[in-house]
């Protein structure tokens, strides 16, 4: 691995062309704004029109082709999906939607389902690689994945999105947005509907996923320096699902089906005192998920509940010119249902980031945390960064994070639970630069991680407990390299390229972990020939990976695949825009999880309503 920094740091010593590197705003870093160029973590930002140009349906999909992510879902669209940073695991993946934690207390490892978060009226999103506990607390142990929907504006607009396409799929998105005056709000809803594939690989009959939802913002000034912003987001789902049903007990298609209804709300206010030089952020967050699994139409269905409330103050003060706090206090408190029996536990904590300029090209982040936690006491935090702007097109990072994840409820307390559990712990340190060159035409990146995370928990059994119980016995490393590369040689064109080379292995046993390709490229190349008509197409190759049979459970092999999509849009006037896809043009055959069925080669064709 050391080789791999000695590159990365030479690299920086590079000569640089004349041109300013982009400045975008995010979030994930400190849990406050901050220009991207001035931290030293590392971060993706997605918005709206790539989503669009993708003509993305569900987020993990667009996720896939990040750096540094690996995506592995149970079938078709609708179906368990898992986004792993940096070789972590899925549930070590903290998902914020609009400021809401959203992860679902109730599951196994207090993880977050990708299967039901569709684009529908997303309008950005920040993927922050490695952990990153000090102002998000537990669970960001690999990453933190921000969805945002679109903020309310002044003046009236909307739009209408609606795409029919292979397996009868069919969507249907609206959005409107206003304001006047002191009071903004914006509102969406969405319709998908899908007859998709079967979930078992040899299955004949289809299980499909149909999803409503509905997103809302509103915000109130009170004054110039006071205002209310309030946030909620509802999803209402239900796939179909395939199992291992009786007498046999060997996978198979069945009639079974799951549904899934979450909310997430967020009530603020937002305070800006002395000038402006203090701002405070007051808020109380919910998270409610409700599931139930039916292992056929006519069974009493399994059901679980999780929720999560949060009291959050968060400050944001200039101290000097060139120093910067961002400070904070929160108390969380999260419950488990499972249907007979319901528990819960809480958390409070601190934290404070300090963001020094000592000079113009150079910024310095530290921050430490102190999670109080009810059951495991108290846990403390590091973290440190540094973002150095070499000249204005060359920037070297540096970073250093601590992570920790509670264990979860269910890991604690279910039929399957251990109360001796300890918290899974991690620290992880990258470096990289970050190139840009020909005025800003050509831009390239390396970035080289790794990551120890200890006590992490799995399944496991033993003579006391044949049926299997959580243990922390596994000691994780995961190291590797992430580069990208931008090309625009013209206003038309428009190429992106990234590989990603992720080492994950358990340190315990010296095996690689599953479903972590050590190898993944994606490219992307559009072109708008003219200035109506816009033409691209994707490729993503990804190595081969290990699994645990879905039969046998005994460890079996992944082979690689590569995925090969098209798309083309027209615009006609000034309200309305055509545009279709061919994914999986080759038809390639392959599997995520070993036993499951992915899509062959399917089209979609679709119409965007500007207003």
């Amino acid at each position: 691995m050391s080789r791999f920094i000695i590159v990365a740091a030479a690299v920086a010593l590079l000569p640089a062309a004349a041109s300013a590197q982009d400045a975008v705003i995010v979030v994930t870093a400190t849990g406050a704004p901050q220009m991207s160029v001035e931290t030293g973590q590392a971060i993706t930002v997605i918005d709206r029109t790539l989503i669009e140009t993708r003509q993305t349906q569900a987020i993990s999909d667009l996720l896939s082709t990040t750096p540094g992510v690996t995506v592995s879902r149970n079938g078709g669209i609708g179906q368990p999906t898992a986004v792993r940073i940096r070789g972590a695991e899925g549930d070590q993946t903290l998902v914020l939607i609009d400021g809401v934690r959203a992860n679902d207390p109730s599951v196994t490892g207090g993880g977050f389902d990708f299967g039901n978060l569709l684009a529908g009226n997303i309008d950005r999103i920040e993927v922050l690689r490695g952990p990153n506990s000090v102002p998000w607390g537990s669970q960001a142990l690999g990453g933190v994945v921000n969805i945002v929907t679109a903020r309310p504006t002044e003046g009236f607009g909307a739009a209408l999105d609606a795409e029919y396409g292979y397996f009868n799929s069919k969507k249907l998105t609206a959005r409107i947005h206003g304001g006047s005056g002191a009071v903004r709000a914006s509102l969406g809803g969405g319709y998908f509907d899908d007859d998709s594939i079967s979930a078992y690989k040899f299955g004949t009959e289809r299980d499909g996923y149909r999803q409503y939802a509905a997103n809302g913002r509103v915000e109130i000034d009170l004054s110039d320096v006071i205002n209310i912003d309030l946030r909620g987001n509802y999803a209402d789902s239900r796939v179909n699902f395939d199992g291992y049903p009786p007498p046999f007990y060997t996978f198979a298609d069945t009639t079974g089906y799951g549904t899934t209804k979450q909310a997430f709300g967020y009530a603020g206010i937002n305070a800006a005192l002395f000038g402006g030089a203090l701002k405070n952020r007051l808020a109380f967050t919910i998270s409610d998920t409700n599931r139930a699994s039916f292992d056929t139409v006519t069974a009493i269905p399994s059901l679980f509940k999780g929720r999560s409330e949060r009291f959050e103050y968060q400050g944001d003060g200039t101290v000097a010119t060139w120093l910067r706090a961002v400070f904070g206090v929160e108390h969380e408190t999260s419950r488990f249902n499972d249907g007979t029996s319901t528990v819960s536990s809480g958390v409070t904590s601190g934290y404070a980031q300090l963001i020094a300029k000592p000079f113009d090209a150079l910024t310095l982040t530290s921050g430490i945390r102190v999670d109080d936690h009810r059951t495991y006491g108290t846990k403390t935090t590091f973290s440190a960064n540094a973002a150095w702007r070499v000249t204005t097109t060359t920037i070297v990072r540096a970073s250093y994070g601590e992570g920790f994840k509670a264990p979860t409820l269910y890991q604690l307390y279910s039929f399957y639970g251990n109360k001796a559990l300890n918290p899974e712990t991690a620290q992880s340190f990258d470096l990289g630069i970050e190139q840009s060159l020909i005025g800003g035409a050509f831009k390239f990146g390396i970035t080289a991680f790794h990551r120890d995370t200890s006590n992490q928990i799995d399944f496991t059994s033993s003579v006391a407990r044949p049926f299997g119980f959580y243990d922390n016995i596994d000691r994780v490393r995961a190291e590797g390299i992430e580069t990208f590369i931008e090309l625009h040689p013209s206003r038309t064109l428009d190429f992106n390229a990234n590989y990603t080379l992720t080492d994950a292995k358990n340190r315990a046993s010296n095996t690689d972990l599953l479903r972590r390709p050590r190898h993944s490229i994606n490219a992307n190349l559009d072109w708008s020939p003219l200035d109506r008509v816009h033409i691209g197409g994707g490729i993503q190759t990804v190595s081969n990976s290990v699994d645990s049979d879905y039969q046998t459970f005994n460890p079996t092999r992944l082979d690689g695949y590569t995925l090969v999509g098209l798309r083309a849009s027209v615009t006609l006037g000034r309200r309305f825009e055509l545009y279709g896809r061919i994914e999986n043009l080759t038809d390639a055959k392959y599997e995520m999880v070993s036993g499951y069925g992915t899509a062959g080669r399917n089209a979609h064709v679709g119409v965007r309503v500007t207003l």
